[in-house]
């Protein structure tokens, strides 16, 4: 047997690793899953009818991963210095 203990389920410690708080994490997710799902749709139907939803998939893509980036920007200089100093050798 090891004395390892299980990793605990967290509902905080990823949407703290990106500076937002649970409720906060919850409410970006949804809106990248919601367009993500309308996104979808458009594909699928511009599989069918090639002439519609052109752009629509694609332009989706980019704008939530440029939307992104920012949030990393914003956020990132908090999440950076918890991850440098969690990477830094304990001395």
């Amino acid at each position: 047997m090891t004395d390892e203990t299980p990793r605990r389920l967290s509902f905080t410690d990823h949407p703290a690793s990106v500076g937002e708080t649970y409720l906060e994490h919850m409410g970006v997710a949804f809106s990248f899953g919601g367009r993500l799902l309308v996104a979808g749709l458009a594909c699928l139907a511009h599989g069918v009818f090639p002439f519609l939803f052109t752009k629509t998939g694609s332009r989706t893509v980019g704008e939530l991963h440029e939307r992104m980036v920012a949030n990393r920007v914003r956020h990132g200089a908090r999440a950076a210095g918890r991850e440098t100093a969690e990477a830094a050798p304990h001395r």
